[in-house]
Parts: structure tokens; sequence; C-alpha cells
């Protein structure tokens, strides 16, 4: 986030604390959890009502949870470096004795009766959780709005979408509600609320952190942090890492450890995908992200053209997310169904429609599509692209007016090819558009290399000319 946001720097200064600092504060008791926790609630209820934001703001339970960090840091037995640290939860992943809607009417009120495992390994670490995020209905959409919980909107402009499915949390990490925010991805949906609110975020690896109850969306849908930077986001990345035999995607192998390092711009090899699979780039996108490319460049690095090596992105996506759709719906009958978005109707009818051969199809040529991609990050260190073809658009919106686009997947582009081949991809601001509308960059890694991404993310946040 850059320093020269008014609506971020309009926060109380507890608020704009990164985790480091938190923890040094903490440890010196020069600022106590219960402070900085009470300052980011009260910054969660003003701006809740002018950008939609929360879904739920827990604020007895968070409190508590502060009271207790804050006798462990004064017995010099902290949990680990981010007990205390404000977060927040999209309204997507369970957390114990909370209602889990899915941003949906439809779903059960009865409150989760276990924490999903990112959510555990968060509290394990001292992680106070604030509020719960806003979603599309099952995270269907890469904007967010629903029927049951309205219209998100973008913080930099309120007339503008904050981006989806995580756009909740994209908001709370760029108004300054909280230092973490857990996010989900399965066609961009950390990813392109970030781009849209000028925040990093990251799509870690898949299985990276684990995941329970299983998605209906499979093996696109990952879980990752949201945050001003990077070292917030390596932070909380590493807190909710780790083994949880409740996610059997995960199986016994081992990714590489979690651990940041310097990365040289000399020498570097860096693929630039500028072609998205489906829609058009922005001209002035590509004018900014061209630019900030030139400078990698002036700076050693080597930068050549890079096209992805898979056919009919669009369609094998649609196959699996509209798949997805149609097996998340199905529990539900007519009088339900008409309370759920109709977008997400249409997309589930459709994916009702596949036959399995058509299916099986679809993930025979992602295999092949991923075993590409992997074989391209063996000879690239990293493949660049703009985080999304246009500029946050008309907020309530699925696409913008006069577009010509039928579905956000074809403005997202740059977004779900990655969820297919799972590897490592974050976003960074890289940017503004000449109404003001954030741009970003966003870095492609290895399958394992997370940290290597956050850790080049970092050294992009002291070069690019913003």
């Amino acid at each position: 986030m850059t320093t020269d946001d008014p609506a971020f720097n309009s926060a109380d200064p507890l608020c704009q604390m990164s985790a480091r600092e938190l923890a040094e504060a903490y440890r010196q008791q020069s600022v106590s959890p219960v402070e900085v926790v009470g300052a980011c609630l009260a910054r969660a209820e003003e701006i809740d009502p002018v950008f939609n934001a929360f879904s739920f703001i827990d604020h007895a339970r968070a409190l508590d949870a502060a009271k207790a960090s804050e006798n462990r840091w004064a017995n010099g037995a902290p949990l680990s470096e981010v007990d205390g640290i404000p977060a927040t939860i999209k309204d997507i992943v369970w957390v114990k004795d909370w209602q889990v809607r899915y941003g949906s009417s439809v779903t059960s009120d009865a409150p989760a009766t276990e924490d999903a495992p990112s959510v555990q390994l968060m509290r394990n670490a001292g992680v106070i959780f604030l509020a719960q995020t806003t979603t599309p209905e099952f995270g269907w959409k890469a904007v967010t709005d629903s029927k049951a919980f309205g219209i998100t909107r973008n913080p930099r402009n309120k007339d503008k979408t904050a981006g989806g499915s995580s756009g909740g949390a994209a908001v709370a990490a760029a108004l300054g509600a909280g230092v973490f925010h857990l996010g989900t991805d399965g066609g961009g949906s950390i990813r392109i609320p970030s781009a849209f609110c000028g925040l990093t975020g990251l799509k870690p690896t898949f299985t990276r952190v684990p995941a329970y109850p299983a998605s209906a969306f499979g093996t696109v849908a990952h879980i990752g942090p949201m945050c001003r930077n990077a070292a917030d986001a390596f932070a909380m990345l590493k807190s909710m890492s780790g083994r949880d035999r409740r996610d059997w995607y995960q199986g016994e192998a081992v990714l590489a450890p979690l651990k940041l390092a310097p990365v040289s711009l000399k020498g570097l090899r860096i693929g630039y995908w500028s072609t998205p699979p489906a829609g058009t780039l922005d001209p002035e996108i590509a004018a900014i992200v061209d630019r900030q490319l030139k400078s990698l460049e002036a700076e050693g690095a080597i930068v050549e053209p890079f096209e992805l090596p898979g056919r009919n992105l669009l369609d094998m996506f649609h196959v699996h997310w509209f798949s997805g759709a149609a097996a998340r719906l199905s529990p539900f009958g007519a009088a339900d169904r008409a309370r759920i978005d109709p977008g997400l109707v249409e997309v589930a009818d459709t994916g009702a429609a596949f036959d399995a051969r058509r299916l099986v199809d679809a993930q025979v040529e992602r295999a092949d599509f991923g075993a590409r991609m992997d074989q391209a990050l063996a000879d690239h260190d990293f493949i660049l692209s703009p985080a999304v073809t246009i500029p946050a658009f008309e907020a309530g919106l699925e696409v913008p007016l006069g577009s010509g686009l039928e579905r956000w997947t074809e403005w997202a582009s740059f977004s779900f090819p990655i969820n297919l081949t799972q590897q490592p991809a974050g976003v960074l601001p890289c940017g503004k558009t000449h109404a003001g509308l954030p741009v970003a960059l966003q870095v492609i890694g290895a399958r394992g290399a997370d940290a290597h991404v956050l850790s080049f993310i970092a050294k992009l946040e002291e070069t690019l000319d913003m």
C-alpha cells in the first residue's frame, strides 16, 4: 500500500502498523494487543457502512483473545511472532462459533463447530480474528456482491467494484481494518481484488495452505494471504501453512520451506506474458506494465516474451469451474435456487450439462498444460504479467457496461490459467491509471517457490517507479 493513499492514512496509526512493527511494540510493551484490536474493530465499524466489507464483526471474542495475547507478551511467552496480530477471514472458510454463510441466504445459519485448517494454524499462532469478510455467493465470480449481503465497493473509488471474490478482505486490508486478511482464489479471487485495491496478495502453491472441507471447485481452489506489503503476506503465509490430515490433497510430500532471501535483478530470467487467453488488455495498463518491465531490464534483468503453452484455456477453465458450480448447487431445490444469484445458477446449469467425457478431456488437457508450465518455470526464474486486463469498473456488475463480455472469466484471464497449473502467483501495485485506479503486476513462480515469489515482490516494492 502506498503511503500517499488518503483513505488508508485516515485510519488510526495503530491500524497502519505492520506485523513486524506490532510484534516489536508488543515485545517492548509500548503498545498492547488490546489497544490495536480495539482500534481495528473501530475502523471496521467506521468503514463498513460505506464500503460493505464485512458480514460479521466479532467484538467480544476478538477483545477476549487480545487480552489473552496481552498477558502472553507481558509474561514473555507469545505463541509466535504474530501473536496478537489482527486478522479477518472470508465468509467461505470455517471459524469455530461463527456462522459461515458462503455469502448466501440459502445456507445453514448454524455456527461452525470447528476451525478450518488455515484458521486453526493461525489461531495456534495467536492471530486474532476480528471479522468475517464479504464474498459473492459461494465465491463464484471475480466481483463481490450478493443478494444476502449487498455490494462491496472499492476503497479508491466507491463507485467501482473492489473485485472478488475476496472483495471484503481487500477493502479491510486497504483501509486498515486488520493486518492479515485470509482470501480464497479459484480463478483470481485473491489476486484480482488485491490488484483493484492496490494490495499485495498471493495465491500460494496448491496445498501449501491446507483446506477443509474440500471445495466443490476442486483443485483450482487455493487459500492465501492478502496484505499491504510482501513482508506481512509472508508472515501470514507462514502462520497459515502446514500439514493437516483433513486435507487429503496435501498428501505427505513436503514443500520447500518458507524462507525469504534477497533477490538480485541482475541476470534474472523473466518471461513476460502479455497476451491474455480471453479478452483484450487495456492499452493504459499495457503501457504501465511495459514501462515497469523496461525498468527491470535497466537493472540487469533479462526479459523475453512468453506465451502460455496451452490452448482453449477459457473453455478448459469453464469446464472445471462450471462443473464445480453445478456440484455446489446440487443440494438446493427450485425454491432455494430462485434466491441464488442468477449468474451462478446459469453457470451451474451449463456445468450440469457437461458429460463425463468432456470433463475428463478437460482434466487431461489441464495436466498437459500444467506440465508445460512447470517446464517453463524451470527455464525462467519468474513469469510476469499484468494482474488484470482492465481496471476496476462499476460496482454491482459482473462485466463492464458496453464491453461485449458475457462472463467475468473473459476479463480475468491473466488469473484463472494459473489456478489450473497451481503455481504460486502474487500481485503488487505498479502504477495508477489516469483516473487514479490501481494497476498491478503479477509474479508467477515455480510450484513450491512461494517464498521466492514473495522475496521478489519485496524487491519490486523497493524497485518499481510508482
